[in-house]
Protein backbone atom coordinates (compact mmCIF):
# COMPACT_ATOMS: atom_id res chain seq x y z
CA UNK A 1 0.00 0.00 0.00
CA UNK A 2 1.45 3.30 -0.75
CA UNK A 3 2.15 6.00 2.05
CA UNK A 4 0.33 8.81 1.97
CA UNK A 5 1.25 12.72 3.32
CA UNK A 6 3.77 14.68 3.17
CA UNK A 7 6.73 12.25 3.46
CA UNK A 8 5.69 9.66 0.94
CA UNK A 9 9.49 9.42 0.57
CA UNK A 10 12.53 10.89 1.83
CA UNK A 11 12.57 12.92 -1.09
CA UNK A 12 9.33 15.19 -0.57
CA UNK A 13 10.91 15.03 3.68
CA UNK A 14 14.13 16.66 2.09
CA UNK A 15 11.99 19.22 -0.61
CA UNK A 16 9.52 19.56 2.63
CA UNK A 17 12.54 20.84 4.97
CA UNK A 18 14.21 22.59 2.18
CA UNK A 19 10.77 25.03 1.95
CA UNK A 20 10.70 25.29 5.89
CA UNK A 21 14.50 26.64 5.46
CA UNK A 22 13.56 29.07 3.03
CA UNK A 23 10.42 30.76 4.91
CA UNK A 24 11.91 30.55 8.33
CA UNK A 25 15.06 32.36 6.54
CA UNK A 26 12.13 34.74 4.89
CA UNK A 27 10.68 35.41 8.17
CA UNK A 28 14.32 35.74 9.91
CA UNK A 29 14.61 38.55 7.27
CA UNK A 30 11.16 40.62 7.74
CA UNK A 31 11.95 40.71 11.58
CA UNK A 32 15.15 41.81 11.41
CA UNK A 33 14.19 44.69 8.90
CA UNK A 34 11.09 45.44 11.14
CA UNK A 35 13.42 45.40 13.85
CA UNK A 36 15.78 48.04 12.55
CA UNK A 37 13.34 50.19 10.48
CA UNK A 38 10.67 50.24 12.66
CA UNK A 39 12.17 50.09 16.48
CA UNK A 40 9.44 48.44 17.97
CA UNK A 41 8.65 49.64 21.64
CA UNK A 42 6.96 46.35 22.86
CA UNK A 43 8.43 44.49 25.39
CA UNK A 44 7.99 40.77 23.86
CA UNK A 45 9.71 42.31 21.04
CA UNK A 46 13.35 41.93 22.11
CA UNK A 47 13.20 38.02 22.87
CA UNK A 48 10.65 37.66 19.79
CA UNK A 49 12.20 39.18 16.68
CA UNK A 50 15.61 36.40 16.99
CA UNK A 51 13.21 33.30 17.06
CA UNK A 52 12.69 33.01 12.99
CA UNK A 53 16.87 33.00 12.94
CA UNK A 54 16.87 29.90 15.63
CA UNK A 55 14.43 28.34 13.36
CA UNK A 56 16.15 28.36 10.46
CA UNK A 57 19.58 26.85 12.13
CA UNK A 58 16.81 23.87 13.35
CA UNK A 59 15.32 23.54 9.92
CA UNK A 60 19.03 23.95 7.95
CA UNK A 61 20.12 21.06 10.34
CA UNK A 62 17.40 18.88 9.72
CA UNK A 63 17.61 19.51 6.01
CA UNK A 64 21.29 18.71 5.98
CA UNK A 65 20.42 15.46 7.81
CA UNK A 66 17.52 14.62 5.30
CA UNK A 67 19.76 15.19 2.43
CA UNK A 68 22.40 13.25 3.37
CA UNK A 69 19.95 10.54 4.35
CA UNK A 70 18.35 10.62 1.49
CA UNK A 71 21.66 10.96 -0.59
CA UNK A 72 23.13 7.45 1.08
CA UNK A 73 19.84 5.86 -0.20
CA UNK A 74 20.27 6.29 -3.54
CA UNK A 75 21.85 3.38 -5.60
CA UNK A 76 24.61 4.41 -7.91
CA UNK A 77 23.44 3.98 -11.59
CA UNK A 78 24.26 0.34 -13.47
CA UNK A 79 24.69 1.44 -17.05
CA UNK A 80 27.61 3.21 -17.33
CA UNK A 81 30.97 2.49 -16.90
CA UNK A 82 32.37 5.92 -15.63
CA UNK A 83 29.68 7.66 -14.84
CA UNK A 84 28.66 11.40 -13.41
CA UNK A 85 28.33 9.74 -10.80
CA UNK A 86 31.97 8.23 -9.79
CA UNK A 87 32.97 11.55 -11.01
CA UNK A 88 31.12 13.71 -8.19
CA UNK A 89 31.81 11.22 -5.37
Amino acid sequence: MAESGPFRSSASAVRLAGRLLCWNLAAGMASAAADAFLHPRVRWWGSVWPLPWWLVFASALAWAVLRAREKADRPPPQDSVRSDWERAA
